[in-house]
């Protein structure tokens, strides 16, 4: 049990004096970035979906 509490205690310390914590404007200017990006990636990737169908679509059609 003393080893437990020797973790905590070290843990707690390290949080508080070696770990650098990000500030909130970058956090945020972060966090848009990456929703952007996203939104970017999800759009691409509806559009590559959106293009096979219209063309698979097209394609079958052509045999009928």
């Amino acid at each position: 049990m003393n080893k437990f509490i020797t973790f905590i205690k070290d843990s707690i310390q390290e949080m508080q004096e070696n770990v650098t914590w990000t500030k909130y404007i970058e956090l945020q200017t972060t966090a848009t970035v990456v929703l952007v990006a996203s939104m970017i990636f999800a759009l691409v990737i509806g559009a590559m979906d959106w293009v096979f169908e219209v063309g698979l679509k097209t394609l079958y059609e052509s045999f009928q």
